[in-house]
């Protein structure tokens, strides 16, 4: 059987990237509503059962950001190990699953609470489904692909957090939702942001660029996932004096493989903002080593949550828009280039990551948030209303997915 006359379904990467373009404004709604709210006196709307802020973390990492995961590594994975795609009925699953996750989630935050619980159900079912087909193209590699295993494990790291979510959605236990928003971080996104980055971004220069020759050494990932996971041992143990440790190596990792990655001849916009997206990674690093040093030598958290938002918004948040419009392009049939729609929600991504990163330092910080909220909706409303009108028409050449 197959979902006819629905080009939405005809590939992973359509489904599931419709899925995340979705829960990135529908996420962002609720918590520019909530901040606002919150600043704006006599304005007011529901407060959660789980303080917004956790809430705001999780949704962000575990249900708006990993739909676009699924879709690239659902299409990739049998690409990069020789095996059989999937059909519809694998990855619908998938994707009913993380979008009915977040709708419910986010039905939570704004009424009864116990629909919170029946989010966490469907997010991991959806998690689980699309885990599981992930892991068994891993199983039948007998695991030499190593791009395909490290962002098997992050995923499967990405799911351990999620449950430590749900179990304190039932326990109340505080330290189980700390552990799911660093897992989240550190277990899950970093690792297949990074991992991806190590394997596409040489090779898409590499096509454009005259002359380019990629760097990317297989040690690398082996030196990244002790390092990474150093830093969130340290985090879960509230070791933060001595995070600078992993953060410095980290820092000095990823700014040697932007360094030797770099496209130095022409090279067309649809690459360049590759790497200025990644650029956000050495200097993320940067601001966690100096918050470190600050902590070892008596301070408090003097910068808050920037170090985070600089990783969140600026590398993530930069490189969602450049990597998903790359593969959207490729993929839909259309040219290669970085048009008009995507310039502009990049361009308003680096404002808003600096903003949010400077408002720690603010004394009116909830305006500050407010306004990196709201610009996140600015910067993304066009580019998911024209990513969704590609994923649900059928390619412009006439071929299938």
């Amino acid at each position: 059987m197959e979902l006819k006359g629905l080009p939405i379904t005809n590939a992973p990467h359509r489904l599931l990237f419709a899925v995340g373009a979705g829960n990135v404004l529908l996420a962002m709604l609720w918590w520019a509503a909530w901040l606002v709210a919150t600043r704006w006196a006599p304005t007011s709307m529901p407060q959660p059962e789980v303080y917004a802020g956790w809430l705001h973390a999780i949704v962000m990492q575990y249900q708006v950001l990993a739909p676009f995961m699924f879709g690239f590594l659902l299409t990739v994975f049998p690409r990069w190990m020789g095996q059989e795609d999937l059909t519809k009925w694998h990855y619908v699953p998938v994707g009913v699953g993380l979008f009915g996750g977040q709708l419910l989630t986010l039905a939570g935050a704004l009424g009864p609470g116990h629909l919170l619980h029946l989010g966490a159900v469907f997010t991991i079912a959806g998690w689980g489904t699309g885990l599981f087909y992930l892991l068994r193209w891993l199983w039948r590699d007998g695991g030499r692909t190593w791009h395909a295993l490290s962002c098997g494990g992050a995923l499967l790291l990405g799911l351990a957090g999620f449950l430590c979510y749900t179990v304190y959605l039932h326990t109340g236990n505080a330290r189980l939702m700390f552990a799911a928003i660093k897992i989240g971080s550190f277990g899950l996104l970093l690792p297949v942001y990074v991992t991806v980055a190590h394997r596409m971004f040489p090779f898409f220069a590499g096509n454009t660029v005259a002359g380019y020759r990629g760097w990317r050494p297989m040690w690398m990932l082996a030196v990244f996932w002790p390092l990474v996971l150093a830093h969130l041992a340290l985090e879960l143990a509230h070791a933060y004096g001595w995070l600078w440790l992993p953060d410095a190596a980290l820092a000095l990792l990823t700014g040697t493989w932007l360094w030797r990655n770099w496209p130095r001849g022409q090279a067309p916009l649809l690459v360049k903002v590759l790497f200025w997206g990644y650029a956000w990674l050495p200097v993320a690093m940067l601001l966690y080593l100096a918050q470190s040093a600050i902590y070892l030598g008596g301070g408090g958290f003097t910068l808050g949550r920037g170090p985070a938002h600089a990783l969140f918004i600026g590398f993530f948040g930069s490189l969602l828009v450049a990597m998903v419009t790359r593969v959207t392009q490729g993929h839909s049939g259309r040219p290669l280039v970085f048009g008009g729609v995507a310039t502009f929600a990049f361009a308003v991504i680096q404002v808003v990551a600096v903003i949010r990163v400077m408002a720690e330092l603010a004394p009116d910080q909830y305006l500050w948030h407010a306004v990196a909220a709201l610009g996140w909706l600015l910067a993304f409303t066009p580019w998911v209303l024209r990513s969704l009108k590609i994923y649900t028409t059928p390619r412009i050449d006439g071929r299938p997915g």
